[in-house]
């Protein structure tokens, strides 16, 4: 019998499907014999499924950006292109997307703040303590830009930090990484410059259909192949670049059952 083809795209999107039905099923068996250390049943000639039966990973749509307003948008573009700046080396956190990937983000249950505690009281916490503030981030972001612009404001003549030079973006927000600014609206420089730094570089090295990494920028420049279904081969061989073109979640153009 020939072997059927499995592209691996199809094979990464059935995966999920494939292990629960494989271990509802071999559960059963075992249980059903009265044995539960009887010996896996194994498939030969095809796989246990059949193709395209999983949902296709959605992702991100659009261009639009749905929850920065224009002003906070200019915000976070300046700020984002100074912690990852354009360059020879590779794109920077602008040109990789990142802020349409913050957009949506702060649109969603991230930006409610569903993963989070949110409730009282809010002393100051250790750093080893978490998150620790009545804003979900949506409202961290929000308060934080209009907090930050009024702090320019009064301090650059007048200026928002998108208007600033880039050597007095990147000594602002030196000092708010220090804690060395206080800002007004209750915002903690520090931690909004922690939370901005971190989902920065998500954006930058997520999957693609999270809407951040475009063109898979990012992990071409260093070398990491994506999601590609099976790595064995690769797990003893230490050092050695993968020569593999990366892939994201969705697959990519072109690819094929051959490939």
């Amino acid at each position: 019998m020939d072997k059927p083809k499995l592209d691996r795209r199809h094979f990464l999107l059935g995966s999920a499907v494939a292990a629960t039905a494989g271990v509802a099923g071999a559960l059963g068996a075992k249980i059903h014999d009265g044995e539960l250390g009887a010996p896996p049943r194994t498939y030969q000639g095809g796989v246990p499924w059949q193709e395209g039966l999983a949902d296709a990973p959605p992702g991100v749509s659009g261009t639009d950006f749905k929850f920065f307003t224009p002003a906070e948008r200019e915000f976070i573009e300046a700020a984002v292109g100074r912690l990852i700046p354009n360059d020879e080396v590779g794109p920077g956190a602008v040109e990789a997307n990142v802020p349409f990937f913050l957009d949506r983000q702060l649109a969603g249950p991230f930006g409610r703040g569903d993963h989070y505690y949110l409730g009282g009281p809010w002393a100051k916490g250790a750093p080893e303590q978490g998150y620790q503030s009545r804003f979900s981030p949506a409202q961290m972001y929000r308060a934080a830009i209009g907090a930050i612009n009024k702090y320019t404001h009064a301090n650059h003549s007048g200026a928002d930090f998108a208007k600033l030079s880039e050597d007095e973006r990147d000594a602002l927000l030196k000092d708010f990484e220090a804690g060395k600014v206080q800002l007004e609206d209750g915002v903690d420089a520090k931690a909004f410059f922690a939370m901005l730094l971190q989902n920065t570089k998500e954006g930058y090295f997520s999957d693609p259909i999270y809407g951040g990494n475009k063109d898979m920028a990012a992990w071409k420049m260093i070398g990491f192949p994506g999601a590609h279904y099976d790595y064995r081969e690769w797990v003893s061989r230490h050092g050695e670049p993968v020569p593999f073109p990366p892939v994201g979640f969705k697959g990519r153009p072109g690819w094929n059952s051959e490939t």
